[in-house]
């Protein structure tokens, strides 16, 4: 009877200790929800607005629009000959396209890329002299008549001289000095980007403008009045 008792008495411990563990998890869980829950929610974006979105991503392509163009936006109506040129040599120059703009100059230039050096001549399939190919590119790209040979350049009253690299811009005359009986010993035609374009003992081509050889001989630019 007794022991009968005793275990009635666990049993009840028991289930009183259950049902106040379940109280205090449930008043734990009130609490914390209360406390933290609506914070939590209210803090994530979890509406976001599509108009906003939309012109947020149109004012972002419309700022690197304003930066790059690419060479499939035809917006001149450009031939297939010309664009190749655009492009050629925007990656030769290490220019965005939109910089190559005269296409009558890098067009002439293409011609003659790569024809070996020969003196005082202006043959593609033979050879060409630099103070010959600056006469010849003058004459059909710029309808201007120079003389043919280096120092007849550097007089011509066509050409106003200047020294500073800084002022240099894309067809200015280039002179050289190789020697010390001719003070004026070639000519080359600066481009972009520290580029032109010269005739050495390679032939012609485009060369770096810093590099040693063409700076220590470098005197002076010259560009048409």
């Amino acid at each position: 009877m007794i022991y009968s008792k005793i275990n009635i008495f666990a049993k009840t411990q028991i289930i009183i200790m259950r049902l106040i563990k379940i109280i205090y998890i449930f008043i734990a869980y009130s609490v914390f929800y209360s406390c933290t829950g609506k914070k939590y929610i209210k803090e994530i974006p979890y509406k976001y607005s599509l108009s906003e979105y939309l012109k947020d991503k149109g004012q972002e392509k419309k700022n690197l629009d304003s930066v790059y163009s690419t060479i499939d936006d035809n917006s001149e109506g450009l031939s297939d000959d010309v664009l190749k040129i655009k492009e050629k040599y925007s990656i030769i120059l290490g220019v965005m396209p939109k910089e190559i703009k005269d296409y009558k100059l890098y067009s002439y230039i293409d011609e003659w890329l790569g024809t070996p050096y020969k003196k005082q001549t202006l043959e593609k399939n033979v050879g060409v002299d630099g103070s010959y190919f600056v006469q010849a590119l003058y004459s059909d790209v710029f309808d201007k008549t120079l003389s043919k040979t280096p120092d007849g350049i550097f007089r011509s009253k066509e050409i106003q001289l200047f020294t500073g690299r800084t002022f240099l811009q894309e067809g200015d005359i280039l002179f050289f000095r190789y020697d010390k009986t001719h003070p004026i010993s070639d000519v080359g035609i600066y481009l972009r980007n520290d580029r032109i374009v010269a005739c050495t003992s390679k032939g012609l081509n485009i060369y770096n403008f810093n590099d040693e050889y063409f700076q220590l001989r470098y005197i002076a630019a010259g560009r048409l009045k």
